[in-house]
């Protein structure tokens, strides 16, 4: 099976479209299945208090100006639509609210992402399932019993999906990785588990596509040094690449593990064994 990667825009755009046709461009290019944005109604996300609150960025001084920038509208997202069906690559989003989700489905994106933070957001898990889109279900703090009830929800309503063992810290340090609950996940649920990466660095990612992860998200930045809180643990164009290719080789490499001799194997035995009597050993 091929596992399916997913470029994770995010808001590493910037608020420029312009970035984000240009991320859009070093996905496919690199061989990605397909890129993610994520979407906020900021009033119904953020208290008035957190939005007045003083913060500086390239918007502004407070953090209305801050999120507002971040954000992309209709018009922008109609424009994401067009050009990703133009590459040929999918595209779709984690909603943080419900009129984020609602504001999603006028695109027909082929799937939904349910973000760790909304792993508990019992109503937008609802609202997500009945959609029915194959849903990528990101497990960061999350807890056994969050789990179960997300499960659930999606198992109720018949929506296929899968779950990403992720861990919520940007960047994460490798000791915490934990990519042991990758089986856990698969035999408690009985589902495909992906993995969702905010590490620095290509190993551990490496490690996960070794365990038969069914996808992998990686965050996608033009430069880890732009502005933003997710671009430090994001991967660059040339590194993506190599993300990409390394897990396509592990894909093949992992094989089925019967305890048979490789064929092309055969010819390399007769000629190594030569000198050993036949009867002592069974022949290929």
């Amino acid at each position: 099976m091929s596992t399916f990667i997913v470029a994770e825009i995010g808001i590493n755009h910037n608020g420029s479209l312009e970035i984000a046709k240009q991320l859009i461009d070093v996905a496919k290019d690199a061989g990605a299945d397909a890129v993610k944005f994520q979407k906020r109604t900021i009033d119904l996300v953020y208290t008035k208090a957190m939005l007045d609150a003083a913060r500086e960025s390239p918007w502004g001084k407070t953090q209305r100006a801050q999120k507002e920038g971040l954000e992309f509208g209709l018009d922008a997202y109609r424009e994401i639509d067009r050009y990703c069906h133009q590459k040929g690559i999918e595209w779709f989003a984690s909603a943080w609210d419900l009129e984020s989700q609602k504001f999603l489905r006028q695109f027909n994106c082929k799937y939904n992402k349910i973000a760790s933070a909304m792993v508990v957001y019992e109503p937008l898990l609802r609202i997500v399932a009945e959609e029915k889109k194959h849903t990528f279900i990101s497990t960061g703090m999350s807890n056994q019993a969050d789990l179960d009830r997300a499960v659930a929800i999606f198992r109720e309503s018949g929506c296929p999906f899968e779950l990403m063992h992720c861990v919520s810290t940007y960047p994460m340090e490798d000791e915490d990785a934990n990519l042991r609950r990758i089986k856990t996940l698969r035999e408690r649920y009985g589902c495909n588990v992906g993995y969702s990466g905010h590490e620095v660095g290509l190993a551990v990612s490496y490690a996960a596509a070794a365990l038969g992860i069914t996808s992998l998200e990686r965050h996608i930045t033009l430069d880890r040094a732009m502005y933003g809180s997710d671009q430090s643990a994001s991967v660059e164009p040339a590194g993506y690449r190599m993300l990409i290719g390394a897990v396509r080789k592990i894909e093949k490499a992992i094989g089925d593990g019967r305890l048979e001799m490789n064929p092309k194997e055969a010819s390399v035995a007769q000629k190594l064994r030569a000198h050993i009597p036949t009867q002592s050993y069974t022949k290929a």
